[in-house]
């Protein structure tokens, strides 16, 4: 730490109790009141030294007074600036330190201690030694900076404050490893002039360590929050990028606001705390105000934040309450980044004791509109698309930001399905809210829904198929079709249209088959005349050929037994009557909402054209007599 010494007596002051003595032998003649402490001086030293105190001397000596009492409340520092002004007048030794040159310059300033009442006065000193000393160096710069705190009105005065902070800002925006300030002031090892690191003065041969962006981030969070906050505008100004001085918020917010560390892991959360020397945790009304000020202070832009620590800041802002605004733009800031989310990022507890559901839900779908007026905003990705039940686009392809955030929410719907308070309107909101081209697949709206009927078996028949209609039968994998067309849980409706498409897909899947065994066949002459590594690769087509045609195989029975099964579910809705007249299965399908293509099931067709009338009876059918050797060969339930 830089210090300077004036004068050149010694220390001719001692102090009793709540007064201090000039030991010179001479009887005081005068009494400074610096708050609780009394100073009992003489007058030559101080008039000689300031304006202020010759005013006052002479006024106390007009009133005849025997011995001169002045009385100093206002000036910066209270008595321990005054005890430390006082020895300087008398010419004591006086060391000026980064910790109390701010009080010094501004009492000086206060009592006049100009180069008018003497040569070298206190004013021009620590002057000189803000300018030459502290302000060059960081950590000095720091430490006024510090000093200011407590004297903030008086240090502004004579832009002390802002000098400082001046100062702090441009070290910030230079390369620090251009003048080594985190090893001078960090306390880091000595250096050779060559740059390697010295150890008790021999050299190690280890290059030191270069300074990150991040260097000062844990030296500024010490300061309090107005004198950061304008620190952070200064920096701005000086072109610092945005995502550093986003980093320096960040940091700043974890060590003041105790919330955001609930969730970290014990070693980051210990290591975090122990670098911190937090004292009294800051109150409630405290934490509201900071997390105001950091949310306007934050840059808006995506990316320059983690999306983790941004859930933090929405989760400690509803614990505290904090005002409506605040809330709605953290839940902008998120949106603009839900694609980089988790599940356990969505996982908010409800807070508010007007809310029954265990997760909130609302603040989760207005993240969710929040992402796509900004994804139509941006234009999006291409939306995927499906034809024929067959999914276009490789697995392996990278999912877009607006397909990554339907699968959250898709896993989001089903983690929050199994809360018997959470109501199907706001259940069926939140699943219809993501596009339709969003999804490529219905499978895990599938899963999200079953998992709701399962914990909500009181629903009525019309309620499940209207939360049904949220998936599209066509988007459903062979394992989805499979589990749903056992599933007991979903209406008939559902089922029938989920063994319509099952079929559809395996036809589909066979003509595949048979377009490549067609082009096996006919690449036989070409491969005929290929020499002996032309007859290892004819061996090798033989025996793909074989597996397809095993796998064939399997597929056409398949398509049988589905056909048995549609076959038999058209008796039993006939048996319901709700077919009357002479309706053939066409019409029926129309009434179960997908259509039937003539090549489908095209031995029955012309046996159900021709059948007679139903009758008006209503009978109940059994889930398990409509599927038969269906559920045999089916997968378990999920």
């Amino acid at each position: 730490m830089a210090c300077v010494k004036l004068g050149s007596k010694s220390d001719a002051f001692q102090r009793q109790g709540q007064a201090w003595f000039c030991t010179t032998g001479l009887p005081s003649d005068i009494v400074v009141e610096v708050g609780e402490m009394s100073f009992h001086l003489h007058k030559f030293p101080l008039l000689s030294r300031s304006g202020v105190m010759e005013r006052l001397i002479a006024e106390a000596s007009e009133e005849g007074e025997e011995k001169c009492v002045i009385r100093l409340p206002d000036i910066p520092g209270r008595s321990k600036t005054f005890e430390l002004i006082a020895k300087f007048c008398y010419g004591v030794k006086l060391e000026l330190t980064a910790s109390n040159v701010v009080y010094l310059r501004r009492a000086s300033e206060h009592l006049e201690m100009t180069e008018e009442y003497g040569e070298g006065n206190l004013v021009t000193k620590t002057e000189s030694f803000l300018n030459q000393v502290v302000l060059r160096n960081w950590k000095d710069s720091l430490k006024a900076l510090q000093s200011c705190e407590d004297i903030l009105p008086h240090a502004d005065e004579i832009h002390i404050t802002k000098r400082c902070i001046e100062s702090l800002a441009t070290k910030a925006s230079t390369d620090p490893n251009l003048f080594g300030w985190p090893i001078m002031d960090h306390g880091g090892p000595m250096q050779s002039p060559g740059g390697s690191v010295l150890w008790n003065g021999i050299s190690t041969g280890v290059r030191p360590k270069k300074a990150s962006s991040d260097w000062w981030y844990e030296d500024v969070s010490s300061l309090r929050f107005p004198l950061y906050k304008r620190l952070i505008s200064a920096m701005g100004t000086r072109g610092i990028k945005p995502e550093i001085i986003a980093g320096s918020l960040t940091f700043y917010a974890r060590k003041y606001l105790p919330g955001l560390n609930r969730r970290q892991g014990i070693a980051e959360s210990s290591t975090r705390l122990a670098s911190a020397t937090l004292g009294a945790p800051p109150s409630e009304e405290e934490q509201k105000d900071l997390l105001e000020e950091v949310d306007r202070l934050l840059p808006i832009q995506k990316g320059l934040v983690p999306t983790k620590f941004l859930f933090g800041l929405l989760r400690t802002a509803m614990i505290i309450r904090s005002s409506p605004s605040c809330i709605s733009n953290l839940e902008k800031r998120i949106g603009m980044q839900l694609d980089e989310a988790t599940l356990e990022d969505l996982l908010m507890p409800s807070f508010s004791y007007s809310t029954e559901t265990l997760y909130n839900v609302d603040c989760v779908q207005q993240i969710l509109k929040h992402f796509l007026a900004m994804d139509q905003t941006t234009g999006g990705a291409s939306p995927c698309s499906v034809d024929d039940g067959q999914l276009i686009g490789s697995p392996s392809a990278s999912l877009t930001p607006v397909t990554m955030v339907a699968k959250l929410i898709d896993g989001y719907l089903a983690e929050v399905a199994p809360d018997i308070n959470l109501k199907l309107p706001k259940f069926e909101a939140l699943a219809a809210a993501v596009p339709d081209y969003a999804r490529p697949l219905d499978d895990g709206l599938y899963r999200a829904i079953d998992i709701y009927l399962k914990s909500h078996p009181w629903l009525a028949e019309s309620d499940r198929e209207q939360l049904c209609r949220l998936m599209d039968c066509q988007k459903l994998s062979l394992e989805a079709c499979t589990h749903a067309a056992q599933n007991e849980r979903l209406p008939l409706r559902i089922i029938v249209q989920v063994l319509f498409f099952e079929q559809l897909q395996l036809r589909t899947s066979i003509a595949g088959c048979f377009l490549v065994s067609d082009n096996l066949d006919g690449s036989r002459q070409l491969r005929s005349g290929l020499g002996a590594s032309g007859e290892g690769g004819w061996a090798t087509a033989v025996r793909e050929n074989q597996v397809l045609k095993v796998g064939m195989d399997n597929m056409r029975m398949r398509v049988s037994e589905l056909e048995k099964e549609c076959s038999n579910m058209r008796q039993e809705i006939e048996k319901l009557g709700r077919v009357k007249g002479s309706s053939t299965w066409g019409s029926v399908s129309k009434k179960l909402g997908f259509r039937m293509k003539s090549q489908m099931c095209s031995a029955q067709e012309g046996s159900v054209s021709n059948q007679s009338k139903g009758s008006g009876k209503t009978e109940k059918v059994k889930v398990k007599d409509r599927h038969g050797k269906h559920r045999k060969n089916s997968s378990p339930e999920r």
